[in-house]
């Protein structure tokens, strides 16, 4: 009967109470845990719903940039290198990520020197994005004068042949195609418009591309950066803080660098879909 009894006893459920209330972690993953797993659940939800704006509106317009025109710059005056400065961006950026890894590993070895030295390589890789982005974004602003109400860059919707020149690239007589990428350009402080006849005889000036394009762009990856820039600051906060060992008698895996780890990792994953939707397609 004994047996009988502790048998029906162990098979009761438990209540909401018996798990909510501060004895149990539920699923196995500490609170603070699941409170920063809903946060990047948020967080995804926002990201997406941008991403997807920028979507719909890249597929319904004809004259949108092409990234590999727009994204052709690299430090040093170097012009005409498609995409090759954003994805050393991106490699910096998926480094971090490796590093960021390894330090939740040695906290898991209660290993705090090993946990220091990796946070701080992921601080030096976040801080070298920054600065990576920060190069691009004046590029654009103060060379290509791109903002969030003029964007140059844009792509003919028509097949024509330009009636005058730049002065540099673009001569009297050069035909282009539907489709082709063309830049608009300042000169003394004024918009260069070249003209161009179009297929039916009409004298028509060069348009400025869709003010959208410079709209997202600034406020998804801004949005992404003010993101890695949060993650250096806790970074730093975190490094301290392990420094002076105030995770040691805690004895819990250093599970605050943990808990950081897994926002940093989601950071790197957003960029991945930005640089897809941006830089690739």
């Amino acid at each position: 009967m004994a047996s009988t009894a502790s048998t029906m006893t162990s098979t009761i459920p438990m209540t909401a109470e018996d798990k909510w209330g501060g004895g149990n972690e539920p699923m196995r993953a500490s609170y603070g845990k699941l409170m920063m797993w809903f946060f990047l659940l948020s967080d995804a939800f926002t990201f997406s719903g941008l991403l997807l704006a920028y979507g719909a509106l890249r597929m319904s317009n004809d004259a949108w940039p092409l990234p590999d025109h727009v994204f052709s710059s690299f430090p040093g005056g170097i012009h005409n290198a498609p995409l090759i400065f954003v994805t050393l961006m991106t490699f910096v950026l998926i480094v971090s990520s490796v590093t960021m890894f390894k330090a939740v590993q040695e906290g898991h070895r209660e290993n705090k020197n090993g946990v220091a030295f990796w946070l701080l390589l992921t601080i030096i890789g976040g801080l070298t994005f920054l600065g990576c982005q920060a190069w691009e974004w004046n590029t654009l602003i103060n060379k290509e004068h791109m903002t969030i109400t003029t964007n140059p860059f844009a792509r003919h919707t028509e097949n024509g042949v330009y009636l005058e020149g730049d002065g540099h690239h673009i001569k009297p007589g050069d035909t282009f195609k539907k489709g082709d990428s063309y830049m608009l350009h300042k000169h003394n402080g004024e918009w260069v418009r070249l003209k161009y006849r179009n297929e039916k005889g009409e004298v028509k000036l060069q348009q400025f591309g869709p003010q959208a394009f410079g709209q997202l762009f600034f406020t998804i990856t801004g949005f992404h950066g003010f993101h890695v820039f949060s993650g250096v600051v806790l970074l730093l906060i975190i490094l301290i803080n392990v420094i002076s060992g105030v995770y040691v008698e805690r004895r819990n895996g250093y599970e605050m660098v943990e808990k950081v780890g897994l926002y940093w990792h989601f950071v790197d994953l957003v960029w991945v879909f930005v640089f897809l939707c941006f830089y690739l397609l």
